[in-house]
């Protein structure tokens, strides 16, 4: 069995640990029902094992399969035997397995990065790195609830090995580690609708990207506030820090730094109604994509490739924060609609508000509804706001029965 093919690879970055029991079963030319019995499930538990998708599961009964299958541990998000505490009777074994789910980066070569991070230089750097970056890839199909205590735990780690650094180099290469782990906690927490926090954490970030002595690293994380900011409404205070983010990028940077911070660019003037200004940013952005030669792999310090059809999601956000249905039209079928749950759902709530914008009130709110599913599935404080907002925007005396249901969701809603 190729652990490292493309479909096990696949199955086990987002979750979908069913999938790998079924490939390996099927490669050891297994039932279900034979599987089930030397694991003491039976058929039918089998059956509805493989078909659960992202989860959650149950790690001791994985950590059975996988002693019978012979499934590497990390391929199945298992670093060890599971820990069964009860806290208040409740079975915390899935938030206590996140405290370990960067094994799943080492067993399986999914990330990016690698090459970046595993630097023989500093193993204890490059260790917490590729761990950040696994907690952040966990982020499209975990709740950010359940991610977030461990990503804090995280940190702190980070930050107490900083102050006990041997030697300034030790504890400036530990900065910009502690800088991507509080950008990721900043991001976790806008998830959950906590901009307070948000707002902390991404100010930790700034500030230990600057202590890290990296211009792109800071650049990045002023940036990543900017975008918040502009999401959030501010358009004055997101272009501020894009210049800032702009004063930090080198001549010799690559170019996705430009293309980025122009797509940031573009977020600050549609909060701030500049349609002109906007589509320029978004242009730019383009262009500099188009005439890159980077390849798929993006650089450090961003985990996640930036292409076009990132910025396609970028100009459908401009599109519903100016009003503009044609901007937002072609969001749903775009590339940008194959991304993860979460960020399909913030997708579907741009193209609804140009649907609202259009008066189409009946397509704006089924999509919304569906939005609001996921977004209701995943505990996201940010999704179900936006939900709010795009019912704000809609006024009438007699609602029609999408506008009704998407009500009866929204109503009692507590995240």
């Amino acid at each position: 069995m190729n652990w490292n093919s493309v479909v096990v690879r696949e199955a086990s970055r987002t979750g979908n640990y069913g999938k790998v029991v079924e490939l390996a079963r099927i490669h050891r030319r297994l039932t279900q029902l034979q599987l089930g019995t030397a694991c003491g499930l039976s058929q039918s538990a089998v059956s509805r094992l493989e078909k659960r998708g992202s989860g959650p599961y149950a790690m001791d009964v994985l950590l059975r399969i996988s002693r019978h299958l012979e499934i590497p541990p990390a391929v199945l998000g298992l670093a060890g035997p599971p820990t069964r505490t009860t806290k208040g009777g409740e079975n915390v074994e899935r938030r206590q397995f996140l405290g370990a789910a960067a094994a799943i980066a080492v067993a399986v070569p999914v990330l990016a990065v690698v090459d970046h991070v595993m630097d023989e230089t500093e193993p204890q750097a490059s260790a917490l790195r590729l761990a950040t970056t696994s907690y952040r890839r966990l982020d499209g199909s975990t709740p950010s609830r359940e991610l977030a205590e461990a990503v804090h735990a995280h940190l702190r780690l980070i930050q107490g090995l900083m102050r006990t650094a041997p030697t300034e180099a030790a504890r400036i290469g530990l900065a910009g580690v502690a800088s991507e782990a509080a950008s990721l906690a900043a991001w976790l927490a806008w998830d959950m609708g906590d901009h307070g926090s948000a707002r902390s954490f991404y100010g930790a970030a700034i500030k230990a990207a600057r202590s890290s002595s990296n211009p792109l690293l800071t650049a990045y994380q002023s940036g990543s506030l900017a975008q918040f900011e502009a999401h959030s409404g501010n358009a004055v205070q997101a272009l501020s820090l894009a210049r800032s983010a702009r004063r930090c990028i080198e001549p010799d940077s690559p170019p996705i730094a430009d293309a980025w911070l122009s797509s940031v660019e573009a977020l600050g003037h549609a909060a701030a109604g500049d349609r002109r200004s906007a589509d320029r940013a978004l242009t730019r952005s383009r262009a500099v994509i188009e005439g890159s030669s980077d390849g798929e792999r993006p650089p450090w310090p961003w985990v996640f490739t930036f292409d076009e059809s990132k910025i396609a999601a970028v100009r459908v956000n401009c599109g519903a924060k100016l009003g503009l249905a044609a901007w937002t039209s072609e969001g749903v079928h775009s590339p940008a609609a194959t991304g993860h749950a979460k960020q399909r759902a913030l997708l579907f709530m741009d193209v609804a508000a140009g649907h609202l914008a259009a008066g189409r009130v009946e397509a704006a709110f089924a999509l919304g509804g569906q939005a609001l599913e996921i977004g209701l599935q995943y505990r996201s404080g940010r999704i179900v706001e936006r939900g709010r907002s795009l019912r704000r925007s809609f006024s009438t005396s007699s609602p029609s029965k999408a506008v009704r249901e998407f009500d009866e969701r929204l109503h009692g809603v507590h995240l």
